[in-house]
């Protein structure tokens, strides 16, 4: 069987792909993995049950879904603790601040509304690693743990769920945001019930875009992915900043007054230069993946700052930051994780902390982005070819090492083949955008000649 879990959980058409009989099986499985921790053990030591907290997006499949998981995790004698409808880095908060034995979101995140996923936080609100995904699966097919009578679980509303996210974020924050207006996408999603209030609650005044969630229309034209909305709302209003999220708010990117849009990159230069200057930044290190800008780097070595790469995807920037217990980490597509106050990456956390640079510092959010130069980025895929080969086959190494000799300390090339596509992505950083295309397109040419599958 292929494996159902990908890079952030089991992800498909809801009702094709992911069924409510997969999310109840799933959630059987989950159980017998994680419902026989420490903690867990602990709790029927003192007669009581394992404890999970259950929470979703606004798509209308997360109903039935949610239902489901329920289901699975009461008849497997896990007591569910109902968040409702609230943020994946809310619920992973939540499973950490009660002590829960794990959690469940359903969320396909950024995906359009027909999609819809599960993700599994274990204990503490931490991701899964590979090896606890792999025995969840293999759990699919066995016996699950059946309880009858006052065994079985209880299905409760977790009451004070957003309130205790709301209190969290707000103790957060270095500076109140006071003065600064601040317009806030929302994306049809999960952070429409969070987001404007935390915001406000914190001094800014505050305007919104896509709050409006009815089920169908999650990520549809607005959010991190469609930021022109936001861009347009920001110079029409005189905003100061736009905050752009997406379906379950764990990203962040950001729009300046202009309307310029600020990535993950620089939102991440902004922070790590403010953490420094503050000693909260653990020994000068920000951690961030190979697709980071060039210009990261650049800005990092300025300011005495070490960056460590990963490999793409923040649950490797994740293992890094926790191996060496390191403060912030992130992606350039507004996955940002600042592990002081989130196990995961956290959409709003982020923003507040941008707005609240802004007001402690008294500069605009160009003023600040201006720490870090963006090198003009260009990427081709080239589909069909043989990715396995990539990194050995000569020509194509020639081909590299020659364009790197052009570049020199202006620019970078990366191949890198896709995780789950017959393709090799070719990235190449450069001073001006048409020497990056020029060397790109010159490149994918010669991963196409040399590599294709004949």
């Amino acid at each position: 069987m292929a494996r159902l879990f990908g890079t952030d959980g089991v992800r498909g058409l809801a009702n094709g792909v992911l069924t409510a009989d997969l999310a109840l099986g799933l959630a059987q499985a989950t159980a017998v993995v994680l419902g026989q921790g420490r903690s867990a053990e602990a709790r029927r030591a003192e007669g009581k049950r394992p404890t999970a907290v259950v929470a979703r997006d606004p798509r209308v499949s997360g109903e039935f879904l949610a239902a489901a998981v329920s289901a699975g995790l009461a008849s497997s004698g896990v007591d569910v603790l109902d968040a409702g409808v609230i943020t994946t880095p809310a619920a992973a908060f939540l499973v950490q601040s009660i002590d829960a034995d794990f959690g469940v979101m359903i969320s396909a995140s950024h995906n359009p509304a027909p999609d819809n996923g599960i993700k599994i936080f274990a204990h503490g609100g931490t991701k899964l690693p590979d090896i606890v995904e792999e025995r969840i699966e293999e759990h699919l097919d066995t016996e699950q743990l059946m309880p009858t009578g006052a065994d079985v679980g209880r299905i409760q509303r977790f009451a004070d769920a957003e309130d205790r996210y709301l209190i969290h974020l707000l103790g957060s924050l270095p500076h109140p945001l006071d003065g600064l207006h601040v317009v806030i996408d929302c994306a049809n999603g999960a952070a429409a019930g969070v987001s404007p209030q935390v915001f406000s609650d914190a001094g800014a005044r505050v305007s919104v875009v896509g709050n409006d969630p009815d089920g169908i229309n999650i990520n549809d034209g607005v959010g991190s992915t469609h930021i022109d909305a936001l861009a347009r709302t920001v110079v029409e209003l005189g905003a100061d900043v736009g905050i752009a999220h997406d379906g379950d708010a764990d990203r962040c990117l950001a729009v300046d007054a202009n309307g310029t849009v600020i990535d993950g990159d620089v939102i991440m230069a902004i922070l790590a230069v403010s953490m420094k200057e503050r000693g909260k930044l653990v020994d000068d290190t920000l951690v961030a993946t190979v697709m980071s800008n060039l210009g990261l780097r650049r800005a990092m070595e300025e300011h005495g700052i070490e960056m460590l790469q990963t490999k793409v995807g923040d649950r490797y920037v994740l293992e890094a930051m926790n191996e060496k217990g390191y403060a912030l980490g992130g992606e350039q597509s507004g996955h940002v994780i600042m592990s002081e106050f989130a196990t995961t990456g956290d959409g709003i956390l982020t923003g507040l902390h941008l707005v609240s640079e802004m007001a402690r510092t008294g500069k605009t959010l160009a003023e600040l982005a201006s720490v870090m130069t963006v090198y003009p980025q260009v990427m081709i895929n080239v589909k069909d070819v043989d990715k396995t080969r990539a990194h050995s086959d000569e020509n194509v190494l020639r081909a590299v090492t020659d364009a790197e000799g052009e570049l020199g300390e202006t620019g970078r090339v990366l191949l890198r083949p896709s995780g789950t596509e017959q393709l090799v992505r070719v990235m190449v950083e450069a001073a001006d955008h048409d020497t990056a295309g020029r060397i790109a397109d010159h490149l994918a040419g010669i991963v196409r000649t040399n590599l294709s599958i004949v």
